[in-house]
């Protein structure tokens, strides 16, 4: 019987099954899909190119502490993410900078901190709503298929809007990505570990055997949706390759808010995260155009819903995992909190240090 069993081989059990295993306990982590690293994957086009099978993974943290433990699995090259925004058939920076609203409304003022009901109401206390309707109103309807009052107002702090040009997506003191890639530094991470791939739990649990399941896939699928399905977004993915043209977009990732131009809520051009010394021998470009989509295959769950009815549901879940000993259900879509890759890191850390203070 091992110690543990971890279920999901994504960021959360990976760190949540290293602390574990570094600490001398016996773990074994099962995976469905048929690779480990969960949603932290990528793979290479024929063209050379490699490119975020899940979407771009931008590593950011403000934690010296985090920044030495992801170096433990690879080194990591300076890289910091700089994001537009197609409006009125101009790109503007993302984050929306503070001359663009100079330009949009000039007598516009911030409006005094009050009590807001939703995310239309909250964004529109950070921005005129010009502003608003251009950048975020419809990529966020996008983004989630549902109007944008029947958002949580929590959703605006995901972004912000900047006192000046700023045009980095982020400022964290760290910004990088691993020289060898995101699948090398996973399996750096696992390694050592025993992992069973093509392997779904949840219609094996009976031939599984441990002290403590950690479990890191939806906490409703878990209970067999017996209080309903939450509602979660995914990404429909379609790739483009151009080969005859080196560059398509002056960066990594342009934002798509208007409808008009087509549902996709953003384009990504893979060859902006390939070291500078090597992108000029690669001929081409790779494009991918992301449009959100309600996925029913709990595999292709990404973005937990961000509404009041959803956290609810949430809690009524979390209230039945709490009161099963040996249990624990963490991780994005465990806890139905998006978490950035720092922040999911920091939480399993905290997480497994827990079990290994409750096994001594």
């Amino acid at each position: 019987m091992d110690d543990y069993l971890i279920v999901g081989s994504g960021l959360t059990g990976a760190v949540i099954a290293r602390a574990l295993s570094d600490a001398g306990h016996a773990v074994t982590v099962v995976e469905r899909r048929s690779h480990a690293g969960g949603n932290v994957h990528e793979q290479t086009h024929a063209s050379g190119i490699a490119f975020h099978t899940y979407g771009p993974h931008y590593f950011r943290t403000n934690s010296e502490k985090l920044w030495d433990y992801v170096h433990r699995f690879a080194r990591f090259r300076p890289f910091e993410a700089a994001l537009k925004s197609l409006v009125d058939g101009r790109l503007e920076n993302w984050p929306i900078a503070a001359s663009y609203i100079r330009r949009a409304a000039r007598d516009w003022a911030p409006s005094p901190a009050g009590v807001v009901d939703n995310f239309e109401e909250a964004s529109l206390a950070m921005m005129p709503r010009v502003v608003y309707e251009k950048f975020v109103k419809g990529y966020s309807e996008k983004q989630w298929g549902v109007p944008a009052t029947a958002l949580s107002a929590s959703l605006a702090k995901r972004f912000d809007v900047r006192e000046d040009d700023e045009p980095r997506l982020m400022r964290h003191r760290f910004q990088g990505l691993p020289e060898g890639g995101y699948s090398a530094f996973m399996s750096k991470l696992l390694d050592g570990i025993r992992i069973i791939v093509d392997c779904d739990y949840l219609k094996r649990r009976g031939e599984f055997s441990a002290r403590t399941v950690v479990f890191t896939g939806p906490i409703d699928e878990y209970f067999g949706f017996a209080h309903g399905k939450l509602k979660y977004r995914g990404q429909r993915r379609e790739h483009q390759y151009l080969p005859d043209i080196d560059w398509y977009q002056p960066c990594i990732q342009v934002n798509n808010p208007a409808a008009a131009n087509g549902p996709h809520i953003r384009t990504i051009e893979w060859k902006h995260l390939i070291a500078p010394e090597q992108r000029n021998a690669i001929g081409g470009t790779l494009l991918t155009r992301e449009t959100t989509v309600t996925p029913d295959d709990p595999n292709e769950y990404e973005y937990p819903f961000p509404d009041d009815a959803n956290a609810r549901l949430y809690a009524a879940y979390a209230e039945q995992a709490r009161a099963i000993p040996n249990l624990l259900i963490c991780g994005r879509l465990g806890e139905y909190c998006y978490y950035d890759m720092d922040q999911a890191i920091g939480r399993a850390q905290v997480l497994a240090q827990r079990l290994i203070d409750e096994a001594r």
